[in-house]
């Protein structure tokens, strides 16, 4: 079978009349970001701010045309809505699931002449209690691992638990989960999330080929974001765990601004390098005011396995340090050992291969501290995001 091109698309979506009714959305060059895998079309469609909600009709119609092209087995189409530099935010509707509600920059002004603009409303997802951001200043500090033994740990404490796995260009979920396959749609686009060990899982890596390079602008990210949080059959969950990828980016600054978030629970190793970036995001959730639930400093201490001795090899304590400096709690230490990273390779994580060992102990007592976090901050009204 003829592999399908990037200009097979266009060429079919250049019979989808933009908004004129004069020209097609391809002479309009509204159609930008076309990615391909495994016969699945992702692509995004540019559209005022302002007219997101109407022209719905425009999306669905291109994710029609591009389903009709012979070998293609899936369609993703989302609205994107960038504002033209120099020109005043417009008042924005409430946008359709899978619509980013802002796609300004990310450091644009929410006073426009002086007046307070009203608190935006942040509209959460039916049948999830709560959501919790795991995130990490850097990449390389066990982050992921992290998120999914904090997950199955609130699991094994007797919670419903779903993971969301933020990273979209370097999933781990899929793999540490050890769950293939892909995930099944069905009416009104609504995904069924993959499960393993209980645990109700999405992200990118079900829908793309492991190690297919995912090479989006930030409002394509946001819009994929969106989708895989509201457009997927959840069901009823005490908690979604979402992993973020490294850095205070877009996918952060997306779910801050969008997303009613419980807190954030931030990882570090012990060194000082690790928590210089560690205090960015510290100082990224307080900016956006989404509580910090805690400090985990992971890679805490290592255990030789022959003689029981103990190293510090990345230093010790510096996150709690820090915890106590900023005045956040601190959750716990998570050792450096061989067995959660053959664990975690293995896609059978340590809180459920070794329920009974004391690393899953660690892991419990964490997902105890967070959820009694989250209990505490619960009380507390939703406040509005400035962006200064």
């Amino acid at each position: 079978m003829t592999e399908l091109t990037r200009e097979q698309v266009l060429q079919a979506l250049g019979r989808v009349r933009g908004p004129d009714l004069d020209r097609n959305i391809v002479e309009l060059k509204m159609v930008s970001d076309v990615f391909i895998s495994d016969g699945k079309v992702y692509f995004s469609i540019t559209v005022p701010a302002d007219q997101a909600e109407a022209l719905e009709p425009l999306r669905q119609a291109a994710e029609r045309t591009v389903k009709a092209i012979p070998g293609v087995k899936g369609v993703l189409a989302s609205l994107t809505a960038e504002r033209r530099q120099g020109t005043a935010p417009s008042p924005r509707p409430q946008p359709p699931a899978g619509a980013p509600a802002s796609q300004g920059h990310a450091h644009s002004h929410a006073h426009s002449h002086g007046q307070p603009q009203p608190p935006r409303t942040k509209a959460g997802v039916p049948g999830i209690e709560a959501i919790i951001a795991v995130a990490s200043g850097k990449g390389g500090v066990g982050k992921s691992t992290t998120a999914v033994n904090l997950a199955l740990g609130l699991k094994a404490n007797g919670l419903r638990v779903g993971i969301l796995d933020a990273d979209v260009y370097g999933p781990s979920m899929p793999r540490l989960l050890g769950i293939t396959g892909r995930p099944q749609q069905i009416e009104n686009r609504i995904i069924v999330p993959m499960e393993n060990y209980g645990i109700k899982v999405m992200s990118m890596g079900f829908l793309v080929d492991e190690g297919t390079a995912m090479i989006w602008r930030g409002p394509m990210v946001q819009s994929a974001l969106m989708q895989m949080l509201r457009e997927v059959a959840w069901g009823d969950l005490d908690v979604l765990v979402v992993d973020m990828p490294p850095g205070t980016g877009d996918a952060q600054l997306t779910m801050a601004q969008q997303v009613p978030l419980s807190g954030a629970v931030i990882v570090s190793t012990p060194q000082d390098l690790a928590l210089i970036d560690a205090r960015k995001g510290l100082n990224m959730f307080n900016k956006v005011e989404v509580p910090v639930l805690g400090i985990v400093e992971n890679m805490s201490y290592f255990i030789a396995p022959d003689t029981g001795n103990r190293y510090d090899i990345f230093g010790h304590g510096g996150a709690r340090a820090e915890a106590e400096k900023i005045g956040v709690p601190f959750l716990g230490e998570v050792p450096l050992t061989i067995s959660i990273r053959e664990t975690s390779d293995a896609g059978t994580p340590i809180v459920v291969s070794d329920p009974d060992g004391p690393q899953a102990a660690v892991y419990r007592q964490i997902a105890e501290k967070v959820w009694n976090e989250v209990k505490a901050q619960s009380g507390r009204t939703a406040p509005a995001i400035v962006f200064e």
